[in-house]
């Protein structure tokens, strides 16, 4: 599957870490782990930006599970990481499927700090939603970010779909206002709008994503009906932070990991979805339009532990 290239390139699995670090003998599920045992698989989880309460959440199970004697291999052990990660990541069933409006146009708001890949996430959703049969209108509302309009324009004419924009400076709510009108005339299905790829520190930029919500919320009611939050997963507890922010401005209804391919911090999108109330829906390994999959939490778990695996 698609999503197996979360662990390209690795050396080592996650799973052969723990085992090298912390199951270094078979008595280890006979006696119990020792604090040192707890300890190096604390430290391989963190490492991984599992985060505090993933980690401790997965290996106190663990530590339990062996006191009863439930694991009685180191096979046991993967698979029960395995099943806790899964069980972690689990969300809704269909996590490609849009809520959509009653009548009139869907409205998909993409947001995220720039670098991200969050306008390359806005065109892959566009060839992915008209590819099934939508027909969809890109409103590039990113007017602060250099080239953004010009980038989002451009994916816009390969994708072969109508987009909306202003002048670079404007103002983003008035952008989001014009695509709006134009989806509404053209009777267009879904319309995604490309959000100021604002950091999260900036809370003058966050006011203005609040406007844009206000904005869109006036002009359809119930709008937006997703707002998909694009984050780095490779950047570790930052990406916790920058989304906590961004659900005081927009809240989303769910989450596009990025940049997962060929690193060892895939345990980000665990601690993202441990800490916060949203379920990721997409996952996005590359610069093409087809690198955008749904979300499989189980495979995801399965790639995770012991993709590559030098068991």
């Amino acid at each position: 599957m698609a999503t197996s290239r979360v662990t390209a390139g690795r050396k080592l699995s996650l799973w052969g870490k723990i085992k090298r670090l912390a199951l270094t003998d078979v008595g280890a599920l006979v006696r119990g782990f020792k604090a040192a045992d707890i300890e190096a698989m604390e430290q391989v989880l963190l490492e991984a930006d599992f985060g505090i309460a993933a980690t401790t959440e997965i290996v106190d199970e663990l530590e339990v599970l062996v006191r009863r004697g439930t694991l009685k291999s180191e096979d046991d052990v993967k698979q029960a990481i395995v099943e806790r990660v899964a069980t972690l990541l689990t969300g809704p069933p269909d996590p490609g499927r849009l809520a959509r409006a009653a009548s009139g146009p869907t409205v998909l708001v993409v947001m995220g700090v720039n670098g991200t890949g969050k306008t390359t996430s806005v065109a892959k959703l566009a060839a992915r939603f008209k590819a099934q049969g939508d027909q969809v209108l890109l409103v590039a509302a990113d007017t602060y970010r250099a080239g953004a309009i010009d980038q989002l324009k451009t994916w816009a004419e390969r994708i072969g779909v109508p987009c909306v924009s202003g002048a670079p400076g404007g103002d983003p709510a008035a952008v989001a206002f014009d695509g709006l009108e134009a989806a509404v005339a053209r009777k267009v299905s879904l319309v995604i709008i490309d959000t100021a790829g604002r950091l999260h520190t900036q809370e003058g930029l966050m006011e203005e994503l609040r406007k844009v919500g206000r904005v869109i919320g006036r002009k359809i009611p119930g709008a937006p009906h997703e707002a998909l939050l694009v984050l780095d997963g490779t950047v570790g507890q930052n990406a916790v932070q920058q989304a906590k922010q961004f659900t005081e401005s927009i809240a989303p209804t769910g989450l596009i990991i990025t940049k997962l391919d060929g690193t060892a911090r895939g345990g980000a999108a665990v601690a993202l979805r441990r800490e916060l109330a949203v379920p990721i829906r997409f996952l996005g390994f590359g610069e093409t339009l087809d690198d955008l999959v749904e979300f499989d939490p189980r495979q995801f778990a399965r790639d995770l532990v012991a993709a590559g695996d030098d068991a």
